[in-house]
């Protein structure tokens, strides 16, 4: 199971991706989280203790220098596009509760899906644990999906965009859907946030037209009590894992 995790920003994907992350580990699957998201939150939504003490990859400037023969600040220097980086998983990510963590963190210049040193780093590191790793994956993206490559994208089990109740957030689930068009990604599926009332859950099935709906999150006061005492996003809220439960059993319905 590999699976990509985009929406608007505040939505709720770092909620979803820590909750799916928990609920993997405990049918004693290996798994790996991957925060690609510029607000890197996802260790603490996983309940890592110093989640701010953790240097996101595309800071390490001496390791990607040795990995690809070049550093950001050498404009114009050849640098190696496949770089070795099978060995990373284990040597840059924390472990908690059966859940490993890397964080790659934001390129600064150039876009994130730049041809530098950093992109073509990250890029090679995402496709080699979609391609090439046995644990399940679960990645943490911003709106865009600029950290995935060509390669990578198609064997992506599913993208998922979270949205909320809300035109913004619908019509940004639907620029989600054309960029991964355009790079191949054919498995697309929805999961609502923050939802009220069966009107929320009828105007997201109306309103996402042919991107399936898996299920839906309901509006949860616990998640500001968990993030204001810096817990983890799941921390005894079974409403929550409830819910996300159902979700990834509909998802592993839906890709059998």
């Amino acid at each position: 199971m590999k699976l990509a995790v985009s929406g608007k920003g505040g939505v709720g994907k770092t909620t979803l991706v820590a909750s799916l992350a928990k609920l993997f580990a405990d049918e004693n699957k290996k798994v790996i989280a991957i925060d690609a998201d510029p607000d890197m939150n996802l260790a603490t939504a996983l309940g890592i203790k110093d989640a701010d003490k953790i240097t996101p990859l595309v800071e390490l400037k001496e390791l990607i220098k040795e990995r690809t023969g070049a550093s950001s600040d050498e404009y114009g220097k050849f640098f190696k596009l496949n770089p070795t980086v099978s060995d990373l998983p284990e040597k840059y990510s924390v472990s908690n509760n059966g859940v490993r963590l890397m964080t790659l963190g934001t390129i600064k210049r150039g876009g994130s899906g730049c041809a530098c040193p950093e992109g073509v780093m990250l890029k090679a590191l995402l496709n080699h644990l979609i391609l090439q790793r046995d644990e399940v994956i679960i990645i943490d993206m911003e709106a865009g999906i600029e950290h995935l490559g060509r390669a990578s994208t198609r064997s992506v089990t599913a993208l998922i965009v979270v949205v909320e109740p809300g035109k913004r957030s619908i019509q940004t689930a639907f620029q989600v859907k054309k960029l991964a068009a355009d790079i191949g990604v054919k498995t697309i599926y929805a999961v609502g946030n923050k939802v009220v009332n069966d009107a929320h859950k009828e105007f997201l099935k109306s309103e996402l037209d042919d991107i399936p709906l898996l299920g839906t999150i309901s509006y949860n006061s616990k998640l500001v009590e968990s993030d204001l005492k810096g817990e983890s996003a799941f921390y005894d809220n079974e409403q929550l894992l409830s819910e996300v439960k159902d979700v990834m059993f509909k998802l592993k319905e839906c890709i059998q």
